[in-house]
């Protein structure tokens, strides 16, 4: 089992990267990460996060429940289960994870060579603007917050193995799909 880590700032297109190559590679199994923040659009319970109170989460980190976790924003909770992790390692699949950048990091201490992590990026500040005003769930303070988190993040580049600009989808997509292809076919 190999674990591959799909991290950036909000609005870059990670998690529309991470469902187009899932479409494509049989050998992959999303990890459905915790989080105390509402639900948004069509999500779904037990699809796209578990959605848990914040007394529920912090009950999960005594328990040493999390494989890593992060308050990404003030009061906002995110937390990758044990639990996922040996679910996917049990049906004899690679993980994947749609993870903020700290989380990622965090998650390298812990699995080391194991672990393929990938920042995406988005081509632009003036276009991460208009990607995160396209959702219609910002206020302007949330956008200014995540605005500055998306620079913080970006500036962690660096500590991932590799980058992806998502400026061409399409692009994006190909070059996502061929570094994992590379990870998950490597011998140990």
């Amino acid at each position: 089992m190999k674990l591959i880590a799909i991290a950036g700032p909000s609005g870059s297109g990670k998690t529309t990267l991470v469902k187009a190559v899932m479409a494509m590679l049989i050998n992959l199994a999303f990890s459905i990460s915790c989080t105390t923040r509402s639900k948004r659009g069509d999500e779904a319970e037990g699809k796209n996060y578990f959605f848990i109170s914040s007394e529920e989460f912090k009950r999960k980190i005594g328990a040493g429940e999390f494989a890593e976790w992060q308050e990404v924003y003030e009061g906002g909770f995110y937390g990758t289960l044990k639990s996922e992790i040996a679910r996917i390692s049990e049906e004899g699949k690679n993980v994947i994870f749609d993870i903020d950048v700290e989380g990622a990091i965090n998650l390298k201490k812990v699995y080391g060579p194991d672990l393929l992590t990938i920042i995406v990026l988005p081509p632009s500040h003036s276009e991460l603007v208009k990607r995160l005003e396209s959702r219609g769930s910002e206020t302007k303070e949330s956008l200014a917050i995540r605005l500055a988190k998306a620079g913080q993040e970006a500036a962690k580049a660096s500590e991932f193995d590799k980058m992806v600009y998502n400026d061409d989808l399409n692009e994006a997509v190909t070059q996502l799909k061929n570094i994992i292809v590379e990870f998950t076919e490597s011998s140990d």
